[in-house]
């Protein structure tokens, strides 16, 4: 049952990608956009390919933690009589987690060294959706440890995430513009333009997938008002297919040859990125309080 229902997600999820990209592409073609570069594009795929072999290689032993925990079941909402709530609350607890592992990626340099390069385009287009962090799968089961405790089963747990996915895809558009009332909500391409942002004002806002609850809760909502510059803050020169996966970490061993104490060494490592010990470069917060001090 499991097998047919990942099977029929793919089958249903190829399409719609073909043809959405497909509009995209041709929509960016006639009306003179450049949302594509053939450099980008072939980047996109060489880093979804690195990401989805290695969550292959890795789901079994994903599988088996979540499995394990469950053994400490806490509480369960029973498939079998509510399927409806059971489905509903995978649902939004699953993006509530994203949440936190999305956030977490973004506030420690360790794990932003995995998620950067899915921020390092400078171009935003649906491609950019597949343009994955190669090594989240090795770590992102973790967050999803309550959900087994909480009784929800861990190939739904999978499918779920893998469905919601292609939502995560759609939404890297400049094509679409603001969604009226569903803006408050859910995560829409403008949210999401923020999101992918450099422009100082926008680091690290709109976290959500699926909703944009969280973000409006926990304070990292932002709105789109100013002309979005996408990538890095300071970006790429290169496309070679090792430094656009190891860049950061490289920096970090970098700055870990540095003299300095070791609490500063391990600031550099689990610190937000853009920490300095020396002040030679700024965090995001920094950068925002040092905008907002000049205005």
């Amino acid at each position: 049952m499991n097998e047919f229902r990942e099977e029929l997600l793919i089958k249903l999820s190829i399409p719609i990608y073909a043809i959405v990209i497909g509009i995209e592409i041709l929509y960016s073609y006639w009306h003179e956009k450049k949302y594509y570069s053939t450099k980008g594009l072939l980047a996109n795929i060489y880093l979804t390919t690195l990401n989805f072999s290695l969550d292959i290689l890795v789901r079994g032993v994903c599988l088996g933690v979540l499995w394990y925990f469950q053994r400490f079941e806490i509480a369960a909402i029973d498939k079998s009589v509510y399927p409806v709530l059971y489905w509903t609350a995978l649902l939004f607890a699953e993006d509530f987690l994203f949440y936190w592992m999305h956030r977490v990626d973004h506030y420690c340099r360790l794990f932003w060294a995995v998620h950067v390069t899915h921020h390092s385009s400078e171009e935003f287009n649906l491609t950019v959706g597949f343009r994955s962090s190669v090594f989240q799968p090795l770590y992102r089961f973790v967050y999803f440890i309550p959900l087994s405790l909480f009784g929800f089963d861990p190939l739904d747990v999978m499918f779920m995430y893998a469905a919601t996915q292609i939502y995560g895809i759609l939404i890297h558009t400049k094509t679409v513009g603001k969604l009226g009332f569903l803006e408050w909500f859910l995560s829409t391409p403008s949210h999401h333009r923020v999101h992918h942002a450099s422009n100082i004002k926008y680091l690290d806002k709109n976290m959500g997938m699926i909703f944009i609850i969280w973000d409006r809760i926990f304070g990292t909502f932002e709105e789109e008002k100013e002309e979005v510059i996408y990538g890095l803050t300071t970006n790429l020169t290169s496309y070679n297919p090792i430094t656009m996966v190891f860049h950061e970490w490289h920096a970090i061993f970098s700055d870990l040859k540095k003299e300095t104490s070791l609490k500063n060494k391990l600031l550099y490592v689990f610190g937000p990125p853009g920490w300095s010990h020396d002040g030679s470069r700024k965090t995001s917060r920094q950068l925002r309080d040092e905008l907002n001090n000049n205005k």
